[in-house]
């Protein structure tokens, strides 16, 4: 194979020596990158839209050490609607961090979706912290 003749000025056409790129090629390639980016937007979109605000969260937020079996504990649960069951568990420790109570706490249809809410704790020996583990509602296993 020859290698292509000079045209006038004395270059070369790239064209004719590598040939000419495949329209067909490019448009594939831009179709593919297309699909792929709107795949990662809806990723995106669906983990913003679901995970980003759980069925049920809560927040600690005060507790008082009545005595040595009992601590009183004020914390806040919202959740997505009214309607949402959920279920949030308190856990008092000691000051050696073993755990001395826990209250599993039922919030039902009939409070608020934003609620908060007092509770009395039962423990074996006197508590220091209080720890506020989370809430689970039937389509949320995790503790929020």
């Amino acid at each position: 194979m020859t290698p292509p003749a000079p045209d006038s000025s004395g270059s070369v056409d790239l064209a004719e020596r590598y040939g000419a790129p495949h329209a067909l090629r490019a448009k594939a390639l831009v179709a593919l990158v297309v699909v792929v980016a709107g795949l990662g937007l809806a990723w995106l979109a669906w983990v913003v839209l679901v995970h980003g605000r759980p069925m049920a969260r809560s927040d600690l937020v005060s507790f008082d050490v009545v005595d040595q079996h009992a601590v009183d504990v004020r914390f806040t649960v919202v959740r997505r609607s009214a309607e949402v069951e959920a279920s949030c568990l308190l856990r008092a420790s000691a000051a050696d961090h073993t755990i001395v109570g826990e209250r599993d706490v039922a919030v039902g249809p009939g409070l608020p979706d934003r609620a908060t809410l007092d509770r009395t704790i039962r423990t074996e020996r006197e508590a220091t912290s209080v720890q506020m583990v989370g809430c689970t509602t039937e389509e949320q296993n995790r503790r929020r």
